[in-house]
């Protein structure tokens, strides 16, 4: 089930187990993942983009091996708060993703986790070669820890 609101996502949710945080973009799709107990996300990995169906067997892949709880999908919104065609796109990823796997969905406003990403790995000083390889699954770990933060908070 694909929920909008994270407290509707969260009661959907059991009391531990690893969630995942993705950051669909049209080439690549980063991914995160939390511990156990939901306390911390981490950088996982980039996909490359090629047809839903092998992204999705990837992305389920994934989530079976590690035995995610739950999906968290970064929602890229305008920054007035409107949804435009890349935000309808993710929306359509969740809707063919909810056919293939029971997993609760989510998402999670991504609005700037691109731009904290990349000031993150700048202050790393990491080289721009490195920097490509690895923004999207950074981005895809700021999604994570805001929505892991904000289900913290509603405990």
């Amino acid at each position: 089930m694909t929920f909008d609101e994270i407290a509707d996502f969260a009661a959907a949710l059991p009391r531990s187990g690893a969630l995942a945080g993705l950051d669909l973009g049209t080439k690549t799709i980063g991914v995160a993942v939390s511990d156990g107990l939901r306390h911390v996300a981490s950088p996982l990995k980039v996909i490359r983009r090629s047809k839903f169906t092998a992204d999705a067997a990837e992305l389920l892949q994934i989530a079976k091996d590690r035995g995610l709880a739950g999906l968290v999908l970064g929602l890229p919104r305008n920054m007035d708060g409107s949804e435009g065609p890349r935000a309808q796109s993710t929306r359509a990823f969740a809707r063919n993703l909810e056919r293939l796997t029971p997993l609760p969905i989510t998402f999670w406003d991504e609005r700037l986790s691109t731009v904290a990403a990349e000031r993150a790995l700048l202050e790393a000083d990491t080289s721009r070669r490195r920097r490509a390889e690895v923004i999207d699954q950074v981005a895809a770990g700021y999604i994570l820890q805001g929505a892991l933060d904000r289900l913290s908070y509603l405990g």
